[in-house]
């Protein structure tokens, strides 16, 4: 891909998002893509499945020694993890349940969150909706690193620690950026994952706890699934802020590479993204895409002209409330 040149702040622009506009033209000439909208039938049972390999392991290394807890954890357990918080970012679409059963889409993505270890699902659609609706948004979509971030991580190892660190900048930048009041939503999700814990801590002991912990964290920062979350919207090429990735690895991740289709049509569930590629392939195939998410983090730590820096952002008119 090409080159954005060297950064000192991040790229504004004064235009709308271009999700907007494209997906208003394609759904003019391809109408029959509404049809792919709705709620994915499948989602439920794949996610039920994975929460109960995870709780399987959990009982299967109570009694491992320390280093394999953590090497299971990295290697098995996290990929598990981090693939159900791409499961949660589809909950958070209603695609599990559909957009009249609403409530129970948010209460299934706390089922999701169980394995993960600590309560994200609730926190993460309030925040969701906006990194949608507000693309880029100067202190709305939490998505953007800070200026602060953009500034000290830019040499090769401070980013090798600003990737592994990534589950704490997501976790506490919506503070900084963008603070909301807490929801009864997320004190709900909280209560039943702690006390979730609390019960395999009760049966199992420790280990079971660090195994799922563990591996949520260490596959949310350095890990090739975690490419994902630099190929998205850092800009590999000047201009271009959504990019999509078509590789192997949308098989273990409810195809989170389709991220052009994606916020083109947030409301089709990641199993049918394909299909709106399959039908608007003109629209897709000649924008910049990724073929690696690990050549994607290689290039971010090596390549100049890449780093927290390299995004998108614009300014929303908008009165934002008390």
């Amino acid at each position: 891909m090409g080159k954005t040149g060297g950064r000192a702040d991040f790229e504004w622009v004064y235009s709308d998002q271009p999700h907007t506009s494209r997906r208003k033209e394609i759904l003019a000439k391809y109408p029959e893509i509404k049809a792919l909208m709705g709620p994915d039938p499948q989602l439920k049972w794949v996610v039920t499945a994975m929460v109960f390999t995870q709780l399987l392991a959990c009982y299967m290394v109570k009694d491992l020694p320390w280093k394999w807890v953590f090497f299971w954890a990295y290697g098995f357990g996290g990929c598990i993890n981090h693939s159900l918080t791409l499961a949660i970012h589809d909950i958070s679409h209603n695609v599990a349940f559909g957009n009249k059963l609403a409530r129970l889409n948010r209460w299934f993505a706390m089922w999701a969150n169980l394995p993960i270890g600590l309560p994200y699902s609730a926190s993460f659609k309030k925040y969701h909706i906006d990194h949608h609706r507000y693309l880029g948004g100067d202190g709305l979509d939490v998505d953007i690193p800070t200026d602060l971030e953009g500034w000290f991580f830019c040499t090769p190892l401070r980013k090798v620690l600003w990737l592994f660190l990534q589950p704490l900048f997501y976790a506490l930048r919506p503070l900084v950026v963008n603070p909301k009041p807490i929801s009864r939503l997320e004190l709900a999700n909280a209560a039943v994952q702690f006390a979730v814990d609390f019960l395999i801590f009760y049966l199992w002991g420790l280990k079971p706890i660090v195994y799922l912990i563990a591996g949520s964290i260490l596959c949310m920062g350095l890990h090739p699934i975690s490419g994902h979350f630099i190929a998205e919207h850092y800009m590999f090429l000047k201009g271009h802020e959504t990019y999509s990735y078509y590789g192997s690895l949308n098989k273990i991740t409810f195809n989170v590479g389709y991220h052009m289709e994606h916020h083109d049509f947030p409301s089709v569930p990641g199993s049918r993204l394909p299909q709106v590629k399959k039908i608007a392939a003109e629209y897709y195939d000649f924008l910049p895409q990724h073929t690696s998410w690990n050549q994607v983090l290689w290039d971010f730590v090596f390549d100049s002209s890449i780093g927290p820096f390299a995004r998108i952002k614009r300014q929303y008119k908008l009165v934002k409330q008390e």
